[in-house]
């Protein structure tokens, strides 16, 4: 059994991070999930929120406003829409993303305003987690 898996997190910007950890705690947008090394093969999308990596170089954190996990044995693929390191997150960028949300959900469609307002609700959530 392994005792450590490889853990890659990747925006359209940049790769934010390589590693070889223990465990990363996925924000999922069906709710949060923890992948170990040898975890079972599984494709989730991401809700805004706070993803954690764990393992023997020390812990990571990371905001992400959205995107994909891939988790099979051996390791952890994060493709996130945006992504920040928690200690490069201000309060501007936090407005920034909740502004960019709500003008989304002022002007989605009727079907698409639940999804949105939930987004928009995370993204406030994943700001008072990271102390904004």
């Amino acid at each position: 059994m392994a005792d450590t898996m490889q853990f890659d997190l990747v925006s359209p910007e940049k790769s934010l991070a390589s590693a070889q950890v223990t465990e990363v705690q996925i924000p999922g947008a069906e709710g949060d999930l923890t992948a170990m090394p040898n975890h079972a093969p599984l494709i989730t999308t991401l809700r805004p929120g706070v993803l954690k990596a764990a393992g023997p170089d020390g812990d990571m954190e990371y905001v992400v406003t959205g995107g994909f996990a891939e988790i099979s044995a051996e390791g952890t693929s994060v493709l996130a829409e945006r992504a920040y390191a928690v200690a490069d997150m201000t309060a501007d960028v936090l407005s920034t993303l909740l502004d960019e949300g709500k003008a989304a959900l002022e002007a989605a469609p009727a079907e698409a305003k639940d999804a949105l307002a939930k987004q928009v609700a995370d993204l406030e959530a994943m700001g008072a987690k990271v102390g904004l």
